[in-house]
């Protein structure tokens, strides 16, 4: 079964193509009967706000139509930053050679929360270099990734 940001993003990524921009991922988080359902978009160059105004006019027509959403929602719309969001083998793949940080959904030697360099990506298999050791990760077993930004 298809997860609902899984259906929003099949839904959506034609509307956001159209206008230019990238739909880099969605997140769809619950807060009491309220879910907030937030659109990252990128594009060459940059995002701008006027780009998020129009990606989200755009979206709202659609899931006005389309009613994928049963409960009341707040929709928000911009760009992943520079501590970017990481949501499919692809993105992670520009990554390589980065640090980056990860929350798994099933601990790994008793822990949940890692960081270290992106070393390589095999299969659906994650290498990071963490203090100096290579540990490997299950694609499927990441909840949630960020890029770590460097100043």
């Amino acid at each position: 079964m298809a997860t609902l940001e899984e259906n929003l993003k099949t839904m959506l990524e034609g509307a956001v193509e159209d206008l230019g921009c990238e739909l880099w991922g969605i997140e769809c988080q619950r807060a009491g009967r309220f879910m907030t359902v937030r659109l990252f978009i990128d594009k060459e160059g940059g995002v701008t706000v006027d780009d998020c105004a129009d990606v989200s006019r755009q979206v709202s027509a659609i899931l006005d139509v389309e009613d994928p959403i049963a409960d009341k929602y707040n929709l928000e719309v911009s760009s992943p930053g520079l501590d970017r969001p990481l949501f499919t083998l692809n993105q992670y793949e520009r990554y390589v050679g980065q640090d980056i940080a990860i929350h798994l959904r099933i601990p790994v030697m008793d822990r949940r929360k890692w960081q270290g360099k992106l070393e390589r990506i095999e299969n659906d298999m994650l290498v990071l270099v963490v203090e100096g050791q290579e540990q490997v990760f299950v694609f499927g077993n990441i909840q949630k990734a960020n890029v770590i930004a460097k100043f």
